[in-house]
Parts: C-alpha cells; sequence; structure tokens
C-alpha cells in the first residue's frame, strides 16, 4: 500500500517527526497478510503495540472456532464448555465469536475425556491449577522478553521494524515450549508420585515436614532500592530457594512476597533446606536477614499447595524467629535423625490460633 492509502486510514501522519520510520512500519505488517481494518484496530487498542501485532497472531494462530461450535464438536453443552473455558483461564467472550484454535479445541478435548474419568468438578480444579501455572510461566516470559529485549532495543532507540521483529521472534520461539514444558511435566508428576508415596507409607495421612523462610528487612529495603536491584534480591532469593530445595528432594510450594513455603517428606532433608537457605541468604547482603520455621505432621494436599494445622503451625512459628533463627516444632524434632542436627530449647510460646502453648526448638547444624 502507498502512503496516501495508510493516510487515509488515520494510520499516517507524513509531517510526523517518525514519519519515514512509521511508514516502513506499516508496510511490513500488509507484507506479513496485515489488512489496513486490522492495523487499525491494533492502533486503537492501548492493550496492544503494532510492534506487537505480528507477534500476537504468531501467538494465537487461526482462531477459527466459537464456542457454541467446540460444544458442536465435541457432543457437549454449551455450559459444559463455558464452564470448561473459564476454569481453563479464557477471557469470556460471545459464544458466537470464532476465538478458539485448533489447538484450543484439542485442550477442551482432553477435558471432557478426563471429566467422563474423573468428574467435572475435579477436573475444573484442575484446570484451574494448569492455567494458573501457565498464567505465571505467560507472565514469567512477557517479563524476560520486556526487560532483557524490549527495553534495552527501546533505550537504543531502536527502529520500530526491529522492535516488530522482535517480538515476532520471541513470539515464535513459544513453538520449543510445548517440548520443555513435556519434558518438565514428567518429571515433576514421577517427583510428586514418589514424594505422595513416601508421604502415606505409614498410613493414610500424607505426612510430611512443612518449612517457611522469610527476609526480615525486606519492606524497608524495598523502598531504598530500584527496580533492578530489587529484582537481584528477589532472583536471588527465590532462585537459592528453589535450587536448595531440588538439590534435597524437597520442592519450593510457593513465593509469599518476601517468604518461601518449601515440603520435604524427610524431616532431616527439610532442616538442611532450611539451614543451607538461611547461610544462602546471608551472602546476599543489602541487609536482608533470614528467619524461619520447620514443623512436620499431617497435611491436605490440594491443587498443588499444602493446607492444615501442620502448616499453620509453620507459618507462626516462623513469625516468632529472629534474624538467622530457625524454630522447629517437638514433632519435627521427634521425627528427624539428630546425627547431623543439633536442637536446643526455645521454650513454650504462645500462638495466634493456638489453644495451648506450643514447644519449640532451635535448629542448627551440629558442630
Amino acid at each position: 500500500m502507498d502512503a496516501a492509502s495508510f493516510e487515509a486510514a488515520g494510520l499516517y501522519d507524513p509531517e510526523a517527526p517518525d514519519a519515514r520510520e512509521r511508514l516502513a512500519l506499516l508496510r511490513w505488517l500488509t507484507e506479513r497478510g496485515f489488512s489496513t481494518a486490522e492495523i487499525a484496530e491494533a492502533d486503537a487498542d492501548p492493550g496492544i503495540s503494532l510492534e506487537a501485532l505480528a507477534g500476537a497472531r504468531a501467538i494465537r494462530r487461526g482462531e477459527v472456532h466459537s464456542a457454541r461450535e467446540v460444544a458442536v464438536l465435541l457432543g457437549v453443552s454449551d455450559d459444559a464448555v463455558a464452564h470448561m473455558l473459564l476454569a481453563s483461564g479464557y477471557a469470556q467472550a460471545d459464544p458466537d465469536e470464532p476465538v478458539l484454535t485448533e489447538v484450543d479445541l484439542e485442550a477442551l478435548r482432553a477435558f471432557v475425556g478426563a471429566a467422563e474419568v474423573f468428574g467435572q468438578e475435579p477436573v475444573e480444579q484442575f484446570a484451574r491449577v494448569v492455567a494458573a501455572a501457565a498464567a505465571r510461566v505467560a507472565e514469567a516470559a512477557t517479563t524476560l522478553f520486556i526487560t532483557e529485549i524490549e527495553q534495552p532495543l527501546i533505550e537504543d532507540e531502536a527502529s520500530p521494524i526491529v522492535l516488530a521483529q522482535a517480538n515476532l521472534a520471541a513470539s515464535l520461539s513459544l513453538d520449543t515450549v510445548p517440548t520443555v514444558m513435556e519434558a518438565l511435566l514428567r518429571s515433576q508428576v514421577q517427583a510428586a508420585n514418589r514424594r505422595a508415596r513416601l508421604a502415606r507409607q505409614d498410613g493414610d495421612e500424607a505426612m510430611v515436614a512443612i518449612g517457611f523462610i522469610d527476609l526480615v528487612g525486606f519492606t524497608p529495603l524495598s523502598r531504598r532500592l530500584d527496580d533492578a536491584e530489587l529484582s537481584e534480591v528477589l532472583d536471588g532469593f527465590e532462585g537459592r530457594a528453589s535450587d536448595i530445595a531440588t538439590q534435597h528432594d524437597g520442592r519450593v510450594v510457593k513465593h509469599i512476597g518476601d517468604e518461601v513455603m518449601f515440603v520435604a517428606v524427610d524431616p532431616n532433608a527439610a532442616c538442611e533446606i532450611a539451614l543451607e537457605l538461611v547461610d544462602a541468604v546471608r551472602d546476599l547482603g543489602r541487609g536482608v536477614r533470614p528467619r524461619g520455621a520447620v514443623a512436620f505432621g499431617p497435611v491436605l494436599q490440594r491443587g498443588g499447595d499444602y493446607y492444615g494445622p501442620t502448616v499453620n503451625l509453620a507459618s507462626r512459628v516462623a513469625e516468632l524467629a529472629v534474624p538467622y533463627e530457625i524454630l522447629a516444632t517437638a514433632e519435627l524434632v521427634e521425627s528427624a535423625e539428630h546425627w547431623s542436627l543439633d536442637f536446643s530449647p526455645a521454650g513454650r510460646r504462645m500462638l495466634k490460633g493456638f489453644d495451648e502453648p506450643v514447644t519449640l526448638w532451635e535448629l542448627a547444624r551440629r558442630d
């Protein structure tokens, strides 16, 4: 298309300071099959830039099905598809609007088949867990691109076409993610199966060690550091937590602000995770000081998370610890092997939500 056509569509101003770069970007987009109407629609949408338009299409290729058509193809009701889409994190849309791809159709087909085995509600809850995990991966991928690719290009005053090409290349790289995710999922399912069986080897209840480590002084630190420095501290903390837990056959369950929650079947492993993480955080500097707690007992496993009195106990005890201190409950001390660990009496404490004082011990390495 010529410049006059873009100008007539309200997409191009020949008098603008960036007119040359803008025209080159518009022509680049039309060469990739975008119509003037599609470009104008994207230009009016604050949630997308023209530099990201080609990348956005690469992410969602071939939106050809409506929710109503998918219901017919799968032989289920419109409501069943609507509920599954909502549980899976899809934005609500007109049921007759073709916003679903062939990949979406196959995913929904898999959920329908699973519902016949496990039931509709359990599968919808599983879909929410998967959607939450996918959302976190998506946020991480987007942040990675913006901070490591896009922002440096903007600071170097790269042209709109260079930015658009970078967006497209990053979007096309998502094609490698399914292979990576399958490998990681299979590995994690194997580990989760092993933990679940070990946790229940002495009965029907899952018996595990739950630990919390948080950073004292993080709030005032967050006010002193800029975003890059704060990210460095958080990345260091989260990275060390994940690596240390994995090395000891445990798992980081979640990060809650400046706090990490981890789980291990072996009480000694949980103690080692807590001790090593406190040592690792010392090396971060910046004035942050770690503290934490470890408890052992029955838990409720649900949606990849852990619940129950043992979790609540560990969380409350961690709040009592002073910097660089790790407190342990009596159940943890009784269950752990003491050949490499030292437990010193730390008194009986009243905890919020508990009727009786709780006996606590300070965890350290045996000299």
